[in-house]
């Protein structure tokens, strides 16, 4: 009797694992979505939160940390970086940020957008990665 019983037990048990495994794979690719948020206002104010467990909480650490009325959330990472840049000369002049998967480009973008803005000279001020998104 139990050997007619085993190929089906024996499927139960593999079907079981594929489960447990899928289940856990889930569990670990929800975990893991963490973020990062870049937050600029005037005068070069910025406030940055990486590694986050959402956006949301990413989003409001950067705001906490932002100086001024007209901060703002201008980007979020999900293993990517974030810069922002300022014109050195007039901080509350032109500025510009940047997003990509790579801190280089993201600089460059960065950097692009302040002298697009006006910038005479422009610096980076700020720029973040995110690893664990």
């Amino acid at each position: 009797m139990s050997d007619i019983y085993t190929p089906m037990i024996r499927a139960m048990v593999v079907v079981g694992l594929f489960l447990a495994t899928a289940t856990l794979m889930l569990v670990t690719v929800n975990a893991a979505r963490a973020a990062g948020t870049l937050a600029i206002g005037s005068c070069g104010a910025f406030g940055e939160a990486f590694d986050y467990r959402s956006a949301d909480e990413a989003s409001r650490s950067a705001l906490s940390k932002c100086q001024g009325a007209s901060c703002r959330v201008v980007t979020t990472a999900r293993r990517g970086c974030a810069a922002f840049a300022v014109d050195f000369v007039n901080p509350c002049g032109a500025q510009g940020w940047g997003k990509g998967p790579r801190l280089g480009g993201t600089q460059n973008a960065a950097l692009e957008a302040c002298y697009r803005d006006g910038g005479k000279e422009c610096v980076i001020r700020t720029f973040f990665c995110d690893a664990k998104g």
